[in-house]
């Protein structure tokens, strides 16, 4: 249920749900959802001071002095502790920062959320207060039972063309339910200041394409468990079992047939190949056998345009496959995608359904986590922007803003310094680099204009009707931007999440305000601390803007070649380099990274450390080869292990698994140990010897 904005990921196919890193890159695994009159600083709360000692036994605690800086930089600074750690029952992954900063953003939204509204509270409150209170009330849930899918039910059951298939996905995508294919309201490519409708490949419920095809055993378990799952799901909503198998059996060939017409997640990332602008007579031209017409109706906004197709070989091969397709089983596929959808909408039998296939088997989770912390999730994926105030008003502090802007400026600043020392760039390409950085749009925290959600309707105790409403709120709010100019204020992200990101489209980049705070930013932090977390998160943004897929886009955000050929090859070049290493990082026996798949978050994170290494320099100056505040460890040291640190986790051996098959981010480790080996400051910081794992040679250097 995430939503939809012009930072979508065309290729996340996820939870049946499109996530929030679009043509971005965003910094940790999972994007979030969406934005303020700006908050009085001065009513903010300030966080609590850091005394020195506390900060450094935090880092120290972490360490694990018996490992090799030289030899695995990862578990040198991670192994004391991983040592000591645990995955909660709740969660498949667990990292020492961002896991702990999320559940502590979790219960301070569960604190605002949980207060009674009473006669004196704002219409936000009041809004918010109404959707969690409804989510919580399980008793409400419960008595509710089956009616509220009663009318979805009934609509499914006429079907019998596809004309009325496909106005019942038409009414799916309206209600922000996903099914058949995803749309999704962008940036226009070659005209960023204006929104268009991209319609992306999908349909299917397994999180991409290949599940659907290989042939190992764990593999072909999986998709038997995938075809119980779906059975369950409609026994659950009242079918008899022998018709939900003989439904799910037909729903499974089905959907992969839709998998083989779709393309893989890492050939999703080549946005030239994504732009394909049609109108609705090109559209109904090029797949004459649906409906169009049948299907904008459907959405509740007919006559939709203009239209872009990222993937038009998908939609090609639906015009062939559809004419043959079985009423009966086109029935049920709708009916599952939708419980698919809203299962968390539903009695808890759907949830726990949904989570013992997608949970347990999929990544390994033990346990769901309880109600409050899923109700919490809801409401800010919902209302973000309704909860992101509160959030902001209590949580924000009032100077972290200012510190933030100045530490990007910094960064920024060394990655420009950097430029005359790349030999492969030419200075016209260089200078057009420059512009490029100087145009990046820096938002940080909140928005300065809060939405308006005051045509959203709540009630008190149906939550199933207040779910659906804030879907159809969202997915209604941006079908109606579709050939509209681009509001620029637009966030991508909410003001608790903690992760960050930067779009091509508005060469911006993004840092909510639930990233700003303990251990990867403090105010009380040394500067080696704060640049090596927070700063190498800003570098990594930053040098988004100038991966192998964001160096395409200008500095206006339009998709346009702005590089000299020879200079375009030499990137190309270094590019290869970095794929080609990070496809020889092992996971699991047999299971490498994907490193197509990983590239622009690779380059991302080798440019991110090495322009807040230079920000570092810059700032200390000799001082970086003086002791810190840690023993052991002098200035250049600590902001090598303060990077280190970020990425201390530990997953399950599922979770690992669907993230190098599905995820643009390279696991943990290899986040660590990858950008570092290829650093030379960090082989001379540690005095790493020649021939040592973490000092290679030659290096791979893009930026």
């Amino acid at each position: 249920m995430t939503q939809r904005t012009d930072s979508n990921m065309l290729w996340n196919r996820s939870r049946a749900a499109l996530g929030v890193a679009a043509l971005s890159g965003c910094f940790f695994l999972g994007c979030g959802t969406p934005p303020a009159p700006v908050v009085d600083d001065e009513a903010s709360q300030e966080p609590a001071g850091l005394s020195q000692a506390e900060i450094a036994e935090s880092v120290a605690s972490s360490l694990d002095l018996s490992a090799d800086p030289c030899e695995d930089m990862y578990r040198y600074a991670c192994g004391g502790w991983m040592d000591q750690a645990e995955i909660p029952g709740d969660q498949s992954r667990w990292v020492r920062s961002l896991s702990v900063m999320r559940e502590e953003n979790r219960q301070a939204l569960r604190e605002i959320l949980e207060e009674p509204v009473g006669e004196g509270a704002s219409e936000t409150e009041a809004l918010v207060g109404a959707y969690y209170g409804s989510c919580m009330n399980e008793e409400a849930i419960a008595a509710a039972g089956l009616a509220p899918l009663a009318p979805y039910q009934q609509a499914f059951s006429e079907v019998d063309s596809l004309e009325s298939f496909m106005s019942q996905v038409g009414r799916l995508h309206g209600d922000g339910i996903l099914a058949f294919f995803d749309p999704v309201t962008l940036l226009d490519f070659k005209n960023p200041d204006l929104y268009i409708a991209y319609y992306n490949q999908g349909g299917i419920g397994l999180p991409e394409r290949d599940f659907y095809f290989r042939d190992d055993e764990k593999s072909r378990e999986v998709l038997r468990a995938y075809e119980s799952h779906i059975a369950r799901m409609l026994v659950l909503a009242g079918r008899s079992e022998g018709e939900a198998a003989e439904a799910a059996e037909g729903i499974l060939a089905f959907e992969t047939k839709l998998a083989g017409l779709s393309r893989r997640p890492a050939e999703m990332r080549d946005f030239e190949s994504l732009y394909n602008r049609v109108d609705l007579e090109g559209l109904e031209a090029l797949v004459p056998n649906l409906d169009w017409k049948a299907y904008q109706a459907g959405t509740g906004r007919p006559g939709v345009i203009p239209i872009s197709l990222t993937v038009p070989e998908f939609f090609e091969g639906l015009n062939e496959l559809m004419p043959s397709a079985d009423m009966n089983m086109l029935r049920a596929y709708l009916e599952f995608h939708l419980l698919n959808s809203i299962y968390d909408l539903l009695p808890d039998a759907f949830l726990a359904e949904h989570f013992d296939f997608f949970g347990r088997r999929l990544e390994g989770q033990q346990e769901m986590e309880v109600r409050w912390k899923r109700c919490a999730s809801l409401t800010d994926q919902a209302l973000g922007e309704a909860v992101g105030r509160l959030y902001v008003e209590r949580h924000f502090p009032g100077d972290s803003k200012e510190k933030a802007l100045g530490m990007i400026a910094e960064v920024e600043k060394a990655l420009e310094r950097s430029l005359p020392d790349l030999a492969w760039m030419d200075e016209t390409t260089r200078q057009r680099a420059v512009e490029k950085m100087a145009a990046i749009t820096n938002k940080i925290g909140y928005p300065d204009t809060w939405r308006d959600y005051s045509a959203l309707e709540l009630g008190p105790d149906t939550f199933f009707a207040n779910g659906i409403a804030g879907l159809r709120f969202e997915a209604m709010r941006t079908l109606n931007q579709v050939g509209t100019q681009v509001d620029r204020g637009e966030w991508g992200m909410t003001p608790p999440t903690v992760n960050a990101y930067y779009n091509p489209t508005r060469n911006e980049i993004v840092f909510p305000a639930g990233i700003l705070q303990p251990p990867i930013f403090h105010r009380d932090f040394p500067s080696a601390m704060n640049l090596g977390a927070m700063g190498a998160v800003v570098g990594h943004e930053v040098t988004h803007g100038f991966d192998d897929a964001g160096r395409k886009f200008n500095s206006v955000g339009e998709l346009k070649e702005w590089w000299e050929p020879e200079v375009a090859e030499r990137f190309e070049e270094r590019a290869q380099c970095v794929e080609k290493l990070y496809n020889t990082y092992e996971v699991q026996p047999g299971l490498n990274v994907n490193g197509k798949l990983t590239l622009g978050e690779n380059i991302a994170d080798l440019g991110g450390v090495k322009s807040s290494f230079g920000a570092l320099q810059h700032t200390l100056g000799a001082a970086s080869k003086e002791p810190s505040i840690v023993e052991g460890l002098n200035q250049e040291q600590l902001f090598f292990v303060s990077y280190a640190q970020v990425w201390c986790g530990l997953a399950t051996p599922e979770a690992d698994r669907l993230q190098v098959r599905s995820n643009t981010h390279s696991p943990m480790k290899f986040r660590v140990n990858g950008p570092l080996s290829n650093l030379p400051a960090f082989a001379e910081a540690f005095s790493c010897q020649e021939g040592s794992a973490m000092r290679r040679d030659p290096v791979c250097e893009v930026w």
